[in-house]
């Protein structure tokens, strides 16, 4: 009984000592959702804390999902006049992950018999976004309409973008700024329409871009 005791004092003390550390570490994030905090500037991206994740309809019975990373671009920014903000981004396509090592090969696999590939193709480049019109929504929520360019195509994509931190980031001391966004795109749009409609059409979309003051 007494061991028992002694047990269950020492978790309790344990759970109460990491509970602890948790709140120390967060007391002390670098970063705040704080608008106060963001200046006027040209900023960069953090490559590798920079990324997009992609979700489809896989065949009616569940999503999938993957992630495209490392990428980079421009911000000009202005508190005061967010309406005048541009957003100039790269994402390398080949950077794409998935779980499955099977499905990627087929995303970056060129087309038979020199036909077109059923995805990307195995030299597939960048995609780009460029910013056209910035509408504010609200103190840390905005829509940013401009153009994709994927696969040697362009079209208009607005993105549901939201302010997601400011502060100094500890390992760099360079003063940046994060923001999520959201927006679904048709992939048949810029030429990617393998196994369409078993695998949906609309292409799901979150970002989340880390940005340091240059």
């Amino acid at each position: 009984m007494r061991k028992t005791i002694l047990t269950t004092v020492a978790a309790t003390g344990l759970a109460a000592l990491a509970l602890t550390g948790l709140t120390a570490q967060d007391a002390t994030t670098p970063g705040a959702m704080d608008v106060s905090r963001v200046t006027a500037g040209t900023y960069t991206t953090d490559p590798s804390h920079s990324l997009v994740q992609w979700s489809v309809d896989h065949f009616g019975f569940n999503p999938y999902f993957g992630i495209f990373g490392d990428v980079a671009g421009t911000l000009t920014l202005d508190p005061a006049a967010i309406e005048n903000a541009t957003v100039d981004v790269q994402i390398p396509i080949a950077s794409v992950a998935v779980p499955s090592e099977g499905l990627r090969d087929h995303l970056l696999r060129p087309g038979k018999d020199g036909s077109s590939p059923d995805f990307f193709g195995a030299e597939p480049g960048m995609a780009r976004f460029v910013s056209t019109e910035v509408t504010q929504l609200g103190a840390t929520r905005a829509l940013i309409a401009g153009n994709l360019t994927m696969n040697g195509q362009t079209g208009p994509v607005v993105l549901l973008t939201e302010f997601s931190g400011a502060g100094a980031n500890p390992m760099s001391e360079a003063e940046t700024v994060g923001f999520t966004a959201t927006t679904t795109i048709d992939r048949s749009n810029w030429g990617i329409g393998y196994a369409i409609p078993m695998v949906s059409d609309a292409v799901d979309l979150k970002i989340s871009v880390a940005f340091e003051k240059q």
